[in-house]
């Protein structure tokens, strides 16, 4: 598979522990960090927040999404609102918040991101048929030309509703550390066959460092 298996009890800390650990080995002063979706990163990213003795300094930290539902900011589908109710808002601020915006189309994130040139970590999670960020099965996001880093994209299966904006595979690849959670029954049998190097668009990602925090229910061990 691509990258490191770790199986715990608790994904939430574990993925906690691990930004910390990314945060404390920063090459700058600076953080880059790309969040996610769904209802285990909201549990992650409330755990982040609720760390005892302030580990992160948020003013260090620059937030930016890995994809967005092209839905208002306030649509409780939205990315960007997941992160401020379960981050933002609970530790106060940050350097700066990079949200992405469908109506602005790819290319003013792929600026913002080619400005930035490398992320030190991006969540993802795993969706249950392999999909990850917003890059799914037979879709075009797949196949973004090089040099792309950001595209828009949607699911021509109908499962995952909305058009989106996402990270590319080459978008992902600029990151020091890619972080994917994974929790639940449910997401088992996709998470076997990244395991078994099956051709899922999980399992395609590449970056410097790459591990998975996996619970036992979903746990291909």
């Amino acid at each position: 598979m691509n990258g490191e298996l770790i199986v715990t009890d608790d994904v939430p800390g574990a993925f906690a522990a691990a930004l910390v650990d990314s945060y404390r080995a920063r090459v700058g002063d600076s953080f880059s960090l790309a969040l996610s979706g769904g209802e285990l990163a909201r549990c992650c990213y409330e755990r982040l927040a609720d760390l005892p003795g302030d580990p992160i300094d948020w003013w260090n930290v620059d937030v930016y999404w890995g994809d967005e539902r092209c839905v208002p900011a306030d649509d409780p589908d939205s990315n960007q609102l997941l992160g401020r109710q379960a981050l933002l808002e609970r530790v106060g601020a940050a350097n700066s918040v990079h949200p992405m915006r469908c109506e602005e189309g790819p290319n003013a994130y792929q600026l913002k991101i080619g400005e930035l040139g490398i992320f030190d970590l991006v969540h993802l999670g795993l969706g249950p048929d392999g999909h990850t960020a917003s890059l799914f099965p037979d879709s075009p996001g797949l196949s973004a030309p090089p040099g792309q880093l950001v595209c828009l994209n949607s699911d021509p299966s109908g499962l995952n509703p909305h058009d989106r904006m996402t990270l590319t595979f080459e978008g992902l690849a600029r990151a020091r550390l890619v972080v994917f959670t994974v929790s639940g029954a449910k997401k088992a049998e996709a998470m076997a066959r990244v395991y078994r190097g099956e051709d899922l668009p999980a399992g395609r990602v590449r970056a410097e460092r790459i591990i998975w925090l996996v619970d036992p229910e979903a746990s291909p061990l």
